[in-house]
C-alpha cells in the first residue's frame, strides 16, 4: 500500500478547509451579492428607468396649550445651535393623528417654526410646525420600490442595522472572493485558462478606466 505523503495531506487539509469558508462566506452573501448586482444594474441605468414619484401632504393644528408649552422650550432648543429632538407632547400628537413616528431625530428650531427632516429609503419626508399659529403640516414623497432598492445598494437613509448588514455582507464577500482565488490557484495546474481569465478580470477593468474615463 502505497503511503500518503505529508504534501498531499497537507494540500488536502487546506483544499477542505477552503472549500468550507468559501461555502460558508457564499451562503452568508448570496442573498445580498443578488440585491447588490440588480441595484448595481438599475443605478447604472437610473437616467433610461423612469420613476413616478407620489406626494402625500397633511396639514393640521396642534392645542393652542402645546403650542405655548413649545414656545417655553425654544430657547431652550436655540441653545442648542437650532438642534434639539421634538418634545415627547408633539411626538406623541403626531403618532396619534398621523401615525408617523419621529423618536431620535433632531428637528431645527427657528424663530418662528420647527422644522424636522424625516429622510428615508426610497423617498423623503419633512415635518413643518408654525410656532406663531400652531399650524403643522406634513409632506411625504415615494419613488417606488425601484428607488427603495437602489437606495439599500447605497445606504442612503437607512440607519445603523443595515450599515451594519453592508458592513458584514462586504466581509462575507471578500472572504468569498480571497478563498476562491486560493482554490482556483490549487486547480491551477490542471485548468491552463485560470490565470488567464483572472489576469483579464483585471485588466479589463484598467484598460476601460484609463481609456473611457476622464
Amino acid at each position: 500500500m502505497t503511503a500518503i505523503r505529508p504534501d498531499n495531506r497537507r494540500r488536502a487539509y487546506w483544499l477542505k478547509t477552503l472549500h468550507e469558508w468559501h461555502w460558508v462566506s457564499s451562503a452568508i452573501c448570496l442573498i445580498g451579492m443578488i440585491l447588490f448586482s440588480v441595484t448595481g444594474f438599475t443605478l447604472n441605468h437610473a437616467s433610461q428607468i423612469e420613476a413616478k414619484p407620489v406626494v402625500t401632504r397633511l396639514n393640521g393644528s396642534i392645542d393652542e396649550a402645546l403650542r405655548a408649552q413649545l414656545e417655553k422650550q425654544q430657547p431652550a432648543a436655540k441653545a442648542l445651535k437650532g438642534k434639539a429632538p421634538l418634545p415627547p407632547e408633539l411626538q406623541a400628537w403626531v403618532q396619534k393623528h398621523w401615525d408617523i413616528s419621529t423618536a431620535s431625530r433632531e428637528a431645527e428650531w427657528s424663530d418662528d417654526e420647527i422644522y424636522l427632516s424625516l429622510p428615508r429609503p426610497g423617498g423623503d419626508a419633512w415635518l413643518r410646525l408654525s410656532l406663531s399659529d400652531g399650524e403643522i403640516e406634513y409632506e411625504r414623497t415615494d419613488r417606488g420600490w425601484l428607488s427603495y432598492f437602489n437606495d439599500l445598494h447605497k445606504g442612503r437613509n437607512t440607519g445603523t442595522a443595515w450599515s451594519w448588514f453592508i458592513d458584514i455582507f462586504a466581509g462575507a464577500a471578500l472572504v468569498f472572493s480571497i478563498t476562491g482565488l486560493f482554490i482556483l490557484k490549487m486547480h491551477a495546474g490542471n485548468r491552463p485558462f485560470t490565470w488567464p481569465m483572472v489576469g483579464m478580470g483585471l485588466v479589463v477593468p484598467v484598460l476601460l478606466a484609463l481609456l473611457f474615463i476622464h
